[in-house]
């Protein structure tokens, strides 16, 4: 078989992509570790790279390629690399968000219910013993209003996820329209803030939506809500999460994601945790998990399946 040209992996992956690329024709090589530094030596030589999050491929890097035809982000967001550049110099960046938008979906659901039923709380309580019933009364999610925030692959995942709940769906998306179904009625932000009980963020990070919700966005809002990220830590601005808790304007936040990642989701910022952090991790009515929302044995495997099936759509040539 002809080399289709060498792909470099700068993440760990689904065995299952390396052996569809190097089906096609491509030699596949790993570099977890590979500095920045590292990855600019061997840009001329690559066709391809493989990557998550780990750092941002930016003109800095992008600048030495020769003959890159493409990117693969295992996932959906595209924020860590530059793609404006990358399309300038005709690599093609592919994302496989098809690949967890199930998952994403269900974990959103399973927050709300942990969120609304205070779950986290009464476990905790029940395994020191304590067996608080009337303190735990939870809310029935049938009859109130979820507001999504883009309707893409995880929010229209999610609005089938919830379909059973007997809850009213709104959806909006900024760059989409004619989507409504039974699933969710399209909608304007302004029949959002009137009406939602429920706030659900599956948009992507940009200039545009960095700290998008924020205090007062959230004062927008006629009801009282609860708040669900399942999108990216930086498009909720934390004091302003803080604040809208503090005075009930948000009854309960649930959040799979904070400002205080790394760029690689690995760990959050430890040595610069602000204050912020401390209390919003004291709050009772805080859901939070380790941005896992995505992360199923199942999407593992479809994340780098859609992704194959993308790379050998693109001509060898």
């Amino acid at each position: 078989m002809n080399n289709a040209g060498d792909v470099l992996f700068l993440d760990s992956t689904h065995p299952s992509l390396a052996e569809a690329l190097t089906k096609i024709g491509y030699r596949c090589f790993f570099k977890p570790d590979i500095s920045v530094e590292g990855l600019i030596q061997m840009m001329p030589g690559l066709s391809g790279i493989i990557v998550r999050s780990r750092f941002k491929i930016d003109k800095n890097i992008l600048q030495h390629a020769v003959r890159l035809r493409f990117i693969g982000r295992v996932g959906s967001g595209l924020e860590n690399i530059d793609v404006a550049y990358a399309k300038s110099r005709g690599i093609v960046c592919l994302n496989s968000p098809e690949g967890n938008r199930q998952a994403v979906g269900e974990h959103a659901a399973g927050m709300l219910l942990a969120l609304v039923n205070k779950i986290c709380v009464a476990d905790g309580e029940v395994r020191k013993g304590l067996w608080k019933r009337e303190q735990n009364r939870g809310i029935e999610l049938s009859g109130k209003t979820l507001g999504i925030i883009g309707y893409g692959n995880t929010g229209s995942a999610f609005a089938q996820c919830i379909s059973g709940f007997g809850m009213k769906v709104l959806a909006y998306d900024k760059y989409k329209s004619g989507f409504g179904s039974h699933l969710a009625k399209e909608a304007d932000m302004e029949e959002i803030f009137r009406c939602a009980d429920v706030l659900s963020l599956h948009i992507p990070l940009n200039e545009e939506t960095r700290y998008l919700a924020d205090a007062k966005y959230f004062s927008k809002f006629k009801k009282r809500i609860y708040l669900i990220n399942t999108s990216r830590g930086e498009v909720v601005n934390t004091e302003g999460l803080l604040a809208a808790l503090e005075s009930r304007q948000i009854l309960g936040a649930a959040l799979d994601v904070l400002e205080y990642e790394h760029l690689s989701f690995e760990h959050l910022d430890t040595d610069s945790l602000p204050g912020s952090f401390r209390r919003l991790a004291e709050l009772p009515n805080v859901v939070l998990t380790p941005h896992v929302a995505g992360w199923t044995n199942e999407s593992q495997v479809k994340l780098s399946t859609v992704l194959a099936k993308k790379i050998s759509d693109l001509p060898i040539h």
